[in-house]
């Protein structure tokens, strides 16, 4: 017990000299790990925020220019019939905006429409006052445009405040001859979309669809502080605030035709008299109806009085056709999600084609980038969130780098642990087997030195001489057994040991063993039984006798030390015959070998007891001895527990008789 202590506390001194020299390379090589990690994540994240910038600031520049587009518009192009060229000539044609299906430079573009001082509701998909089949325009395209406006006009006449008793935009229209005052007319309703104040009331039946607002999205930014590092102004950006202008009213000349109430009978004909007027156009206002449409107005002052002109847009579309389509085809949609906000409110995910079952959950992460549109769409903000970031190929090699080092260094530590255990095992084991050989020798030498002083003083009868020299015949054979064994193991394990082996019949091997062990096993007090299956006086095998009998007799050695204390004072010799191996055994009625030994019972110096508590004699080589032997015969050796016992067997190829 007090080996395996020792054994155990230089084992545990060997652990927790190698976790400290192990901890000692890992922490710094983790810390560096983690930081180039962390910078590659960084400068990842910082090159992915350029491209959303990029992308960002092409959308928005697609923006300007249709806003632009749509600024430079003349306030007669909301008419279905404009003055092309002079005035004086008085020669009219069809508006830009009167095309059908309406021109869809503008992604999600429903119609224009313009809503008079008075209150008059009008497109430019039908003339006012006029029966268009006059401009030659089909029955059914007609009954297409007149679907078209009353769409439109569906749209506007929603009631936009909920409970606050304003009026929709053309308040119970039920056709264009029908005039509302101007101070209760549908112009109250886009004075209160150009507030922003306004915002909450007019979105407060959207929050039934559970859409969430920005604070929803819950987005992190640890890596705003780490990319700042890698800041430098933007190309993009700069180009952007270089185009940004401000936006003021401009003045125009606009030239009106004035068309008799009476229909002409030909489209000839419809050349009325052409007025001119000096009106002044505000900047665009964009803002949202309750039925999720979004609207883009502005007002004109014409001739005193004020007209609205504007463009109703489908929001699923104008996200689709603005937004998303440029989106997905970049490499940012596979590793980001862009969250399309309207005043704080989400409004859709760009790659969702249902907005209606957008989750705020499905953009939650890292915020990447974050940017309103140019004016008038300002109150529309991309937000880019980071789904999986990809490290790139530095990543991968650090990756693969940091894997490596660990299983060199965990590979290392275990090889050096199992190596250094197996010193301090074999150091153990060299010490418990110079003290049992000492033990070994010293008991049978103080023996014999005895006897043989008690033999020369001549105080032994002589009936007791022969019983003195026995014993002293004995012992000698014994030490000569032990000191053989320790010389042929080391001659095995050192430089090889020439055998010479031989054919010979397995009957004349067991009767050999039977001669040199049967004096052994009857001195000890037991009796020896052979066994040998029919035939074994044919069977042959190759093997060195000498060799042969050594294993043997240190297998029924062996037996006799373990088996001392057994009812049955039994040791059974056989072999046993099989049609390609001849199997040599040995087996006692001791007590058997506990299965945690029967794996390390061949190892040298290996002991099942403790040196300083044992009950046996032996040096831990004598089984070791057997292994070696064997095996360099060509042969195997095994072990299995009986009922009692251990039973030892030595095989060997069987060969065709000489």
């Amino acid at each position: 017990m007090p080996d395996r202590v020792a054994r155990g506390t230089e084992k545990r001194r060997l652990r927790l000299v190698l976790g400290a020299f192990f901890a000692a390379l890992v922490i710094p090589t983790g810390v560096l790990v983690y930081h180039a990690f962390g910078r590659l994540t960084t400068e990842a994240f910082y090159q992915h925020r350029v491209l959303a910038e990029e992308l960002a600031n092409r959308i928005d520049a697609r923006v300007r220019q249709w806003i632009s587009t749509e600024e430079a518009r003349s306030l007669t192009d909301y008419r279905f019939l404009v003055v092309q060229g002079e005035a004086q000539a008085n020669f009219l044609q069809r508006s830009a905006l009167s095309s059908f299906p309406v021109d869809a430079s503008i992604p999600g573009l429903v119609s224009y429409f313009q809503i008079d001082a008075d209150g008059t509701f009008s497109t430019p998909l039908l003339p006012a006052g006029v029966d268009p089949a006059t401009y030659g325009i089909a029955a059914d395209e007609i009954t297409q445009r007149r679907a078209l406006e009353g769409q439109v006009r569906a749209l506007l006449t929603r009631p936009q405040f909920s409970g606050d008793g304003r009026r929709d935009a053309v308040d119970k229209l039920g056709g264009v001859e029908k005039k509302l005052a101007k101070d209760e007319g549908g112009q109250a309703v886009f004075d209160q979309l150009s507030e922003p104040q306004a915002a909450p009331q007019v979105n407060a039946r959207l929050r039934s669809n559970q859409l969430g607002r920005v604070e929803d999205l819950k987005l992190d930014s640890k890596f705003e502080a780490r990319a700042c590092e890698f800041d430098r102004p933007a190309p993009a950006a700069v180009a952007k605030a270089v185009a940004e202008e401000p936006r003021v009213a401009r003045k125009e000349q606009a030239a009106l035709p004035i068309i008799r109430a009476a229909a002409p009978t030909n489209a000839a004909a419809a050349t009325a008299r052409v007025r001119t007027f000096d009106g002044e156009l505000d900047p665009f206002v964009f803002s949202r109806l309750d039925g999720g449409h979004f609207v883009l107005f502005r007002r004109v002052w014409l001739d005193g009085q004020r007209l609205i002109q504007g463009a109703v847009i489908a929001q699923k579309e104008l996200i689709a056709g603005l937004i998303d389509a440029p989106f997905l085809e970049t490499a940012l949609s596979q590793m980001s999600d862009l969250t399309i906000a309207y005043r704080g409110e989400l409004i859709g995910a760009a790659g969702v084609s249902n907005a209606s079952g957008y989750s705020a959950a499905q953009t939650r992460g890292e915020l990447l980038y974050r940017a309103p549109l140019s004016a008038p769409l300002n109150d529309i903000e991309l937000i880019f969130s980071v789904a999986d970031l990809p490290v790139g190929p530095g990543g991968r090699v650090v990756g693969w780098a940091t894997f490596v080092l660990a299983v060199v260094l965990l590979g290392g530590l275990i090889v050096v642990y199992r190596f250094a255990a197996a010193q301090i095992d074999l150091t153990r084991q060299q010490q418990d087997f110079v003290a049992a050989v000492s033990h070994e020798l010293k008991t049978p030498l103080t023996s014999i030195r005895m006897y043989g002083e008690i033999l020369r003083a001549g105080w032994a009868s002589e009936e007791k001489k022969k019983t003195y020299y026995d014993f002293i015949f004995h012992e000698s054979e014994r030490l000569s057994r032990l000191i053989a064994n320790v010389l042929r193991l080391a001659r095995l394990t050192r430089n090889g040991d020439e055998l010479d082996v031989k054919s010979a019949t397995a009957s004349e091997l067991l009767s050999l063993v039977e001669s040199k062990v049967a004096s052994q096993v009857e001195q000890a007090g037991f009796r020896l039984e052979l066994d040998r299956d029919p035939g074994a006086d044919a069977a042959c095998v190759v093997v060195d006798a000498d060799s042969l009998v050594q294993i043997l007799i240190n297998l029924v050695d062996n037996a006799l030390k373990f088996s001392a204390r057994a009812e049955h004072k039994v040791v059974e010799i056989g072999c046993r015959l099989t049609r390609e191996s001849v199997a040599f055994r040995v087996r006692d009625h001791g007590p058997g070998i506990a299965p945690q030994h029967l794996k390390r019972i061949f190892e040298l110096f290996y002991r099942a007891e403790d040196e300083l508590t044992r009950e046996t004699t032996g040096t831990g080589i004598g089984l070791a001895l057997v292994a070696e032997l064997t095996a360099a015969m060509g042969g195997s050796v095994g072990v299995r527990n009986c009922e009692p016992g251990a039973e030892f067997t030595v095989t060997f190829p069987r060969v065709a008789p000489a």
